[in-house]
Formats: structure tokens, C-alpha cells, sequence
């Protein structure tokens, strides 16, 4: 099977998760990609009710098992949320984390969407440090991390901009997902040793022309790679800002009313890839909006939604 269009979902049943269903259905109608549903149990837990229940465990694992399908029916067969397309549906036993990647690399999917909040799974995932794991374990896939009912398409993205490899595929991928929203491109920057430099005694007045001139700078390096991503300039919105890369993100996207963030997960080398987690972290955990994750692009299979 190949993956150039397909979606994979996984959800743990729980309302809050529906939201993130309802989002890959959507997807998949205005993209024309194929749809799988994906519901892992962790039954471990079983195991050590054995001695308990006897025989009775396979019964009850049996029981959970049909009760999980029947769910996925319900969901994937609701004429509220379909939109016309046949999603596959599928129930797994394992670590959940673990099952995402699996499946989502035997489907060679292009999309994981995963749910903000949950009973269990994916409350944990992407509040907690399982959502850096997460991340790591799917790092070949772009990572949708939904928190926001979808009542119509996307319709503002905030696409983060570092000028590495991850920023082009990142661009690229936004306008793939969400062809008909307006796309704003954002460079959050600091200077290099800024607090430093102010320790030292240079002046603000020359810090502030440093400020200036490296805007500029960044300001045309924004359109040129806008236009290696094969963007016209009427087809997208400029911003570079001097500032806090995560607390500018936030804050651009409270002010532009985004519905959707597209953050890289690493920079261009090793220094950056660290602060870039750390940027990708706070912007997961203090957004309101959707944030699409996209990993290296060295890292990835070439294929493409």
C-alpha cells in the first residue's frame, strides 16, 4: 500500500477525541486521502488480574476488544462527521505509542492527527513528556495535534519560520493541508549573546540598530524561501519579529486568530534543534489552535500529501 495520501487517526474513544476524528475526516474529503482509524488498548493491566479471574481475563480482553470495534463502527459510520468517505478502522493491542508509529509506518502514512485532550492517551501525549516521545516515535511523519472542534476548514495558518530545511517543508505542507487559508509566515528571532551585550554596556541605541538591520535580513531571506517553496508573493502574509521565538508564536497566533500553528521539530544543527524542542514543547502545551508538527526533512520518506 502506498502512502502517498493517507491519514491516520488514532483516537481513545473519549468525546474530546472526536474532535481530532472529525479533523482527519475533513482532511481527508478536501485532500482526497485515504482515511485510517486507529484505537490502541494498552491490556496489560490484565494480566495481573489472572490469578483473579481465571480463564474469565480472555472473556473480559474479548469483550474489550468487540466493544472498541463497535465504538470505531459508530464513529466511522456517523453521517455527522464522514463526509462521504469509507475510513478503515482499526483496533490494536500494545503501547499506544508505540502502536501509533507502527501503524502509521505499515501504512507509510503522510499525516499522524492525534487529539489534544483525552481519557487517557492522548491527554497525556501531548500535555506531558510522552508528547516529545511521541514525536520521536512518528518522526518520520508529520504530527497534528488537534484541540479545537473543526467547524469548517482551516482558514488562518501561522507557519514558524528558522530558514532550515524543516521551515521549507513546513511551508509546503501548510498550504497542502490547507489550500484555501490565509498563510502567515512568522520568523521569531534574538540576537546572538543579547542579554550579554546589554550586560556589557552597548548601548540599546546600537542594539536597536542591530535589531534593524538583521530584520532586513531575515525579512528578505523569508521571501526568498517563500519563493523556493513556490509561494507568489500575493499568496502569503510576511512577519518577522524581534522577541521570544515560543512567546511570539503564541502571541501572533492569539492576534491573527490562527486556527492552525506549523512548527518544525528540529533547527539547522544542534543548538537550534534544542531550542526548537524547546519552542515546539511550550507551543503544544500554550496554544488554543491546532498545531501540526513537521519533522526534519532529512528524516522523512519522499512522499508527500
Amino acid at each position: 500500500m502506498t502512502g502517498a495520501k493517507t491519514i491516520l487517526v488514532a483516537t481513545d474513544l473519549s468525546a474530546p477525541a472526536r474532535h481530532a476524528v472529525e479533523r482527519a475526516f475533513q482532511l481527508a474529503a478536501s485532500t482526497g486521502s485515504e482515511l485510517h482509524i486507529l484505537h490502541a488498548m494498552e491490556l496489560d493491566a490484565l494480566d495481573s488480574l489472572r490469578e483473579m479471574l481465571g480463564d474469565d481475563v480472555f472473556t473480559v480482553r474479548a469483550a474489550l476488544n468487540s466493544d472498541a470495534h463497535r465504538h470505531l463502527d459508530q464513529l466511522s459510520g456517523d453521517v455527522a462527521i464522514h463526509r462521504g468517505i469509507a475510513a478503515r478502522t482499526c483496533v490494536a493491542e500494545g503501547n499506544p505509542l508505540a502502536t501509533i508509529a507502527a501503524e502509521a509506518d505499515a501504512l507509510g502514512a503522510c499525516l499522524v492527527v492525534l487529539g489534544a485532550r483525552g481519557e487517557s492517551l492522548l491527554r497525556r501525549a501531548v500535555l506531558g513528556p510522552t508528547a516529545a516521545r511521541l514525536v520521536r516515535k512518528s518522526s518520520r511523519r508529520p504530527v497534528l495535534v488537534v484541540k479545537q472542534a473543526p467547524h469548517a476548514p482551516y482558514r488562518c495558518v501561522l507557519v514558524t519560520v528558522d530558514f532550515s530545511q524543516v521551515s521549507l517543508q513546513a511551508i509546503r505542507l501548510a498550504r497542502q493541508w490547507a489550500p484555501k487559508a490565509e498563510l502567515v509566515l512568522l520568523h521569531a528571532f534574538e540576537l546572538p549573546y543579547e542579554g550579554k551585550l546589554r550586560l556589557a554596556g552597548v548601548e540599546e541605541q546600537e542594539l536597536l540598530q542591530y535589531v534593524t538591520n538583521s530584520s532586513k535580513t531575515r525579512r528578505k531571506r523569508l521571501h526568498d524561501l517563500a519563493a523556493t517553496a513556490g509561494l507568489a508573493p500575493a499568496e502569503y502574509r510576511a512577519r518577522v519579529i524581534h522577541g521570544d521565538p515560543a512567546q511570539q508564536i503564541v502571541a501572533m497566533e492569539q492576534e491573527l486568530a490562527a486556527d492552525l500553528v506549523v512548527v518544525g521539530k528540529h533547527g539547522t544543527h544542534v543548538v537550534e534543534e534544542l531550542l526548537l524542542g524547546s519552542v515546539t514543547k511550550q507551543v503544544l502545551a500554550e496554544s488554543q489552535c491546532d498545531v501540526l508538527v513537521i519533522c526534519d526533512p532529512r528524516e522523512a520518506p519522499d512522499e508527500s500529501p
